[in-house]
Order: C-alpha cells, then structure tokens, then sequence
C-alpha cells in the first residue's frame, strides 16, 4: 500500500502544483489546527499506555488492547500508533495504519511525513510531502525542518533548495525557526556561504540560530570563522551556552589551537559550565587532539559522571597520541566498571590492537563485538580487517572480507591494504580489479593503498596504467595520490619521470619530498639527492625523521661519509629529533660501506640506545664488502645473541669465512642454522614480459623455456669471457672449478636476463627485480652482457637499482 507513495507528483513550487498562499490558510506561528478529542479517550489507560511505551514490543502488545476497547479509530490513537512505529523504524508498519483511514486529520499527514523523513529515502519523503499538497493538507513549520534536516543529512542541496523554495511560498520566510532550518540544511550540504547569506537577512537571531551558524562553520573545517563568530555572537548580548562550547571546541581541535581551547576552558569554569558531561568530554577531546593527553586524561578522573562517549574519547586520545597499551588499559577499566562499549569504542580497540599488534586481545575484540550484536555493522567490521591484516593474519581477514555484507568502499580499502602491506601484492591487484569491474569508483585511500603494490613489482607498464587511472578518476591534484606515484615510479627504475610528476604538483607534503630524496638515493644518484634536500631546507615543508633518514641512505648508497655525518648531527642539533634505531642503523651502513669499520664499530659502542639486528646487520654486511674477518665475528656475535628470525645474517657470516678460506668455520654455521631451524633465503628474480611475471630461482628447470634459455646463456656467458669477463668463484667451495661456474651461471637474475634477451626485441631495455642483494658475479657479468648485447639492463635488488649500461653501472661499483 505504502508503494502508492512514489508515485505521486515530485515536489514543485509552481501554482500548478502546490496551493498558492492565497488558496491556503496558513495558522498563526504555522501550527496545525487543533482536533477536539473527548475525555473518555485521552482519559482511557491504553492512552497512557502508549505515552509509556518504549519498544515495539511494548506496543505490539497494547494493540490488541486498544482495538478491543474500540478505540483504534480514534484519530488520537491513529496519529499515537502511526508516531511510535516510525518512532520505532517500521515505516510499512506506519503506513499499514494510515492509509485505510478515510477522514485522515492534517496531524495524522504531518506524523506521517515525520516518519518518511526519519525513516525512509529523501525521496519518498518528498513524494509524501507532495501528495500532502495535492490532499489540500496545511502545511506546518515543522514539515519543512524535517524535510530540510533530511536534505543536510543527505547532503543534497538541490532538494534543500527546492523545500527552501516551498517554505517561502507558503510565508514563512520570517519564521525564526523555520529559516534556522535552512542555515542548519545549507551547512550540512557544505554550502556554508549560503548558510551565512541566509543568517544575515534574518530579521532577528536567537541562541539557537547563532549556535547553528557556528557549527556549521566549524564542521566544515572554517574554524578560525567560527571562533570569530562567537565573538560577534556576545556583541548581540547572546552569550554562549553549552551548545556553543561543544561546537566550538572541535574547531580548536581541527586547527590544533591550544591557547583557544585553554581559553574556553576559562569561560566553562567562569559560566559554571564545568559539570556537564557533553561540555567536559568536549575538552577531553580537544586536549587529547592538541598533543595533551596528560591534561585530557585530569580532566577525565575529575568528572563526577562519564557516559560512554567520555570513555571513548579518552580511549581515542590515547590511541590518537601513539599510547596505544594505555587505550586498552583504559578499554578494560571500562569493562570491569560494567559499561557497555558502544561500536565506536570497539572501532578505537582494535585500532589500538592494530598498532601494538597483538593478536590475543585482537581476537578477544572479535567475540566481545559479535556477542555485542556488532557483528552486522560494516564500519566495526572493517575496523577488524584492519586489525587483523595489521596483525599479519590476512587470510583471516580476507575471510571476513568475503563474508561481509554490504562492503562500503571502505571495506574494499582496508583489505586491498592489508594485501599490500603484507607483501600479497598479486592478491591486493587482483582485488582492486574485482572492484574495478564491480563499478566501485576508487578514492584517493583506495589508489594511495594499490600504487604501492604496484611499486612493489616494479613493473613500468603496470605503473603507466595506474597513472593513466589516476588522471582520468582526476586525483592528479591530490597530494597524497601524487606522492604514491612518484614513489612508484622511483621503485619502477623510472626516476625521470618520478621526478617530472615532483616538478609538476603544485603543493608538496614533506611526504613527497622524501620519496623523491628517498628515489634519488636507492638509484645511487646521492648528490641529486643531496641536492633536492639543501633546496627543501630553503622552502617552507620542514624536514621530518624519515626525511633524515632518507638522505643518510642516500648518502650511504654514494659513499657521501661527511654530508652523511652533518646530516646526522644536523637531524639533532638544528631540528630537535631524536635518532631512532633505523638512523643508526643508516650511520653505520654509511661508515661501514665505506670501509671506516673502526669508525663504525666505534659508532655502536657510544650509542644512546640499545643496538637492535638492523645495526649489526648492517656492520655485518660492510665487513662482508671488505672481508673483515674480526669485526664481522663481533658484530655476528652480537647479532645472534638477539636471535634474528631470518638465515640471512648466518649467510652473510659463512660467506666472510669462505672469503677467508675458513672452511671449518663455514661448517660451523652451518651446524648453528641446521640447530636453530634456520634456511638460506632462495636467490629469486621476477621479470615481466606480456602481462606476464616470470620467476626464476637460482638452478630452477621448471620454466617452460629452460632448456632456450639454459642453451642461450651458455653461449652469452662464452661471448662476455671473450669480452674480458672473469667469472668470480670466491664464495662457492668444495667444488671442482667447472661446478664452480655452472652454478654461478644458474644465478636467478643471469636466467631472468637471459629469458628477457630471448623475448625481447633489440633495443628493449630489460627490468629485473631480485629478492637478495646482487651478488659480485652477477654484478661484474651483467655489466659485460650490456655491453655486448647493446641493452640497458636496469636490476632492483632488496636495498636498490642499478642501471648497467654499455658495460657500467650507475653504482659506479659502490654497493
């Protein structure tokens, strides 16, 4: 029955349409005319019983009793039960009263239109709106607030402006009630202009309408208008109530305005505002927002009364503030007290578990949520996909992600994220496109979160895809959105054009300006780099710690010892940040790469902090570029004695001794790996042909083109001996000197080159990616492949590029 409703005449603000002011009596302040209603029926216990009622159960079950008592025709009791089943979210049940009845009253139309506009589509509740106009039904002022409450929250001002049209035609232009609904509609559609326009020509303005206006300012990111609008507000004698502070004290949050925010603290204590929860949890908030948390938290254990919002906003300040533990804590504190979390604080809780990784109270979060009933609301759900593929438990992730019902794209978000941070690049691509073909629009999260997986694979066609995406989806503006691409393209071996899309962006976030020093640097073009840094130091983006970890890396991968070691100091002394375990772990890379292993062990000694596997790692790998035997044995010990998960580390180890012809000692590691459970990391290279990537393992059969290639690269290897190549057989013993080259020429990256050379045209440069670091051979004999194949080979291992190149590499043979 309820179906009729569509069908009726959209809203129009012609005559045709709808009566005209002169054919309608609108009542006085546009209240509808009042129905007499005898005393036996106000008067009877089921009146009183539907005045108590609370839930749709409750009045399921008064029913049956109002109906026996025959009053179900009575137009109170019509107009009672059609109000609480909207009240109560079944609009069919609503209509299911309404429409058999033949004499509806105009108070029965208007709780009706209540119930579309709560409940219902914009849609349908303008089409009820227009059937009213047609049945000849006054309209009232407070049709016109719900239907321009529900243009705001739909955010269609189109409609707005169309209800707003209508609210004039039928006089109530100079209703003070009516026009604070259309400055709170125009607000909530970001129309804030017009939202002041039409503030302005209200002939007066009470607390209520100043309060809209400045919300509206506020939570469309105009805070320092909103904050001066407080102040014009006292000059009209209006003085600010709780309403106002709750509104404006996000604002100070937005803009990060301490001074404000203690400000109106002042005036809540002067106004005797300080016991009210909503106003006490708003300085929560905003403390917590403005980096004082310890001050937030005072404020917290002083209320005498906290409602679950209070919780949660102390709970996210924590979060907000990098304490994760103490969030939980505080989570748990809620629990014992026997307070119900609402899904906004299971939102928080697993965020706080997403950013300590733990799994354990992570999993506890998943029963707690589904005996909470929150297992159906999408926005908690996609909380706890985060939290797993945070947690490294993708597959468990993915399953709820294929469970879920009605995926926003959020959802989508979250897991093509969680693929790509958990290294399942092909599942976060195969992903992105699934949505693709579903006609889901990306945002800017989705391509900030696929860009990098395609960075991880490194392959420029793919990259050149995405950034064509990118620009006919126009978030070639989007700063973030850029950043990824020219991270990308950096990652791609395409530093050029990384560095062209730099050049063009307009606005740069200190984000942007480290992916291109960072690009320099893995490319080997340190003084480029060093370059790019000195030019940002002059500008307004102000360097960061991964900034200043990025230029140390770069320095490092040119052998830049003394720009590396200013920049160290410089990161302290000029801009006040502390070195973390990764700047000291590019320090001694830096020191170490260039052979000052003294310096470097030196450099550990005197360190601030506790050493961690990434700093002896890298002392371990300088001692293996110079055979130090002494220093590699310190730095090992040291290293294992922090138990590194990897087999790595006790490679890089053997390979010293072998170097040194220690070959007892090579057993030895070998017998600790064989103990520990520990395996060498299989050589791997991937290279990308027809849509295609192709991977091959050190000695792998199994390409369908083995034999091609095992036969050309037999051959490739005889033409580059003739060119002067001299094969490198230090790391490989207890073999005959023949097996010596036949395993050093099954390498993974000589196979990939090799299949590239056989499927490629002449002139086509050739992309590699290596999972481990290239070795010396492969190194030395790639530069002579370029050389007598006339092709640009460029080679990402796991640290960075090289470009080799008519028989040279862009390292310059610093690796």
């Amino acid at each position: 029955m309820s179906s009729q409703l569509l069908n009726s005449t959209p809203l129009s603000t012609t005559a045709a349409s709808a009566p005209s002011t002169a054919s309608v009596k609108v009542l006085p302040q546009g209240l509808s005319p009042r129905t007499h209603i005898p005393a036996h029926v106000y008067r009877h216990p089921a009146a009183v019983l539907l005045e108590l009622c609370t839930s749709m159960k409750e009045l399921h079950q008064f029913l049956p009793l109002i109906i026996k008592n025959g009053l179900y025709n009575e137009h109170l009791f019509q107009t009672k039960l059609v109000s609480l089943f909207s009240k109560f979210g079944s609009l069919h049940e609503a209509s299911r009263v309404f429409e058999p009845i033949d004499d509806k009253v105009d108070a029965l139309y208007h709780t009706m239109l209540k119930g579309y506009a709560q409940n219902s589509s914009l849609e349908n509740a303008l089409s009820f709106f227009s059937r009213m106009n047609h049945e000849s039904v006054r309209p009232v002022i407070y049709n016109y607030t719900y239907l321009l409450k529900a243009c705001g929250d739909n955010s269609d001002y189109r409609k707005g402006k169309e209800v707003h049209a209508h609210l004039l035609v039928n006089g109530f232009a100079s209703n003070l009630f009516a026009m604070t609904g259309v400055v709170n509609m125009y607000a909530k559609c970001r129309l804030v202009d017009e939202a002041y326009k039409m503030f302005e020509r209200m002939p007066e303005r009470d607390l209520v309408c100043w309060n809209t206006i400045i919300a509206g300012y506020a939570q469309n990111g105009w805070a320092k208008r909103a904050l001066e609008l407080v102040i014009e507000m006292q000059e009209e004698s209006h003085r600010p109530d709780q309403v106002t502070v709750v509104s404006l004290l996000p604002a100070c949050a937005n803009i990060g305005s301490l001074r404000i925010a203690k400000s109106v603290h002042g005036y809540v204590t002067r106004a005797g505002l300080e016991s009210l929860v909503n106003v006490l949890t708003a300085l929560v908030d905003v403390y917590s927002k403005c980096g004082c948390v310890g001050a937030a938290k005072l404020i917290f254990d002083n209320m005498k009364s906290k409602n679950v919002v209070s919780w949660n906003s102390m709970i996210d300040g924590y979060t907000q503030n990098g304490d994760s533990k103490e969030a939980l804590a505080l989570f748990e504190e809620m629990l014992d007290k026997g307070l119900q979390p609402t899904n906004v604080t299971i939102m928080q809780a697993l965020h706080a578990c997403a950013d300590l990784g733990d799994i354990t109270k992570g999993q506890f979060l998943h029963k707690l949520l589904c005996q909470l009933g929150l297992s159906s609301d999408v926005s908690v759900m996609n909380s706890l996909i985060s939290m797993y593929c945070k947690c490294k438990l993708v597959n468990v992730a993915a399953e709820i992600f294929e469970n879920l019902r009605g995926k926003t794209l959020v959802s989508w978000n979250a897991m093509i994220l969680g693929y790509a941070q958990n290294g399942h690049v092909t599942e976060a691509l195969n992903l992105f496109h699934e949505m693709y073909l579903q006609n889901i629009k990306p945002d800017s999260f989705t391509l900030v979160s696929v860009i990098p997986a395609l960075a991880e694979l490194s392959v420029p066609r793919q990259a050149k895809w995405i950034h064509g995406l990118v620009m006919r989806t126009c978030f070639d503006n989007n700063v973030f959105v850029m950043t990824a691409l020219v991270d990308m393209y950096a990652k791609c071996g395409a530093v050029i054009t990384a560095r062209k899309l730099f050049d063009m962006m307009d606005h740069r976030h200190v984000t942007t300006w480290n992916a291109m020093i960072d690009g320099y640097g893995t490319h080997g073009l340190g003084r480029t780099a060093v370059e790019l840094f000195n030019e940002m130091l002059k500008g307004p983006v102000k360097p960061n710690d991964i900034t200043f970890l990025c230029i140390i890396s770069a320095c490092s991968h040119s052998g830049l010892v003394k720009e590396g070691r200013n920049y160290f100091a410089m990161m302290k002394e000029d801009y006040h940040l502390e070195p973390s375990l990764d700047h000291y772990g590019a320090m001694v890379d830096l020191l170490g790469r260039a052979g000052q292993l003294s310096e470097a062990w030196d450099f550990i000694q005197n360190m601030p902090i506790k050493p961690g596997i990434n700093v002896f790692g890298a002392m371990l790998g300088a001692c293996k570029i110079h055979k130090n035997v002494d220093f590699g044995e310190w730095a090992a010990r040291s290293l294992f004695e922090l138990d590194p998960e990897e087999g790595g580390y006790h490679v890089l180890l053997s390979n010293i001794y072998a170097t040194a012809s220690m070959w007892d000692k090579v057993a030895e590691v070998r017998v600790l790996m064989e103990r520990k459970g520990l395996q060498k990391t299989p050589g791997c290279s991937l290279v990308d042909l027809k849509n295609e990537v192709h991977t091959f393992y050190s000695g792998s059969t199994g390409h369908p083109q083995s034999g091609r290639i095992y036969d050309f690269l037999e051959k490739l290897i005889d033409e580059i001996k003739a060119a002067g190549y001299v094969p490198d057989t230090n790391s490989i013993h207890d073999v005959e000197e023949d097996v010596h080259q036949q395993l050093l020429n099954s390498h993974s990256e000589k196979l990939a080159i090799a299949f590239g050379l056989l499927n490629t045209s002449p002139g086509t440069t050739i992309h590699i990616r290596k999972n481990l670091r290239v070795c010396g051979d492969c190194h030395n004999a790639t530069k002579y492949i370029s050389l007598v194949t006339g092709r640009e080979i460029i080679v990402r291992d796991m640290h960075r590029f090289h470009h080799f190149k008519n028989g040279l590499c862009s390292c310059g043979d610093y690796w």
